[in-house]
């Protein structure tokens, strides 16, 4: 009977990432960003575009209101935060 082998490294997956604008920075630690997504109608099979606001954490508060940026998704950080920031993309002055 052989062994099953088991991998030395553990690989965790894709990480899901999304770009989006933030529209607010008033929390602490805390951005919110509007991104948006398209989906496909079921019954008339149109392409219609949808916007979500996601809360993401922000370490440094280096986002302002206006920057286009990366959020990837990550443990459960409050009730209502689930998301990160990985990096400012475009930078408003």
């Amino acid at each position: 009977m052989a062994k099953a082998q088991t991998p030395t490294t553990t690989t965790r997956g894709r990480r899901v990432e999304l770009q989006g604008e933030v529209v607010a920075n008033k929390m602490q630690k805390t951005i919110s960003v509007l991104v948006y997504r398209t989906i496909k109608h079921d019954k008339y099979g149109k392409y219609v575009k949808k916007s979500s606001i996601i809360k993401a954490h922000d370490e440094k508060q280096e986002a302002k209101v206006g920057d286009t940026v990366v959020i990837f998704e990550t443990r459960p950080l409050s009730k209502t935060k689930r998301w990160a920031l990985a990096n400012v993309v475009n930078a408003t002055k």
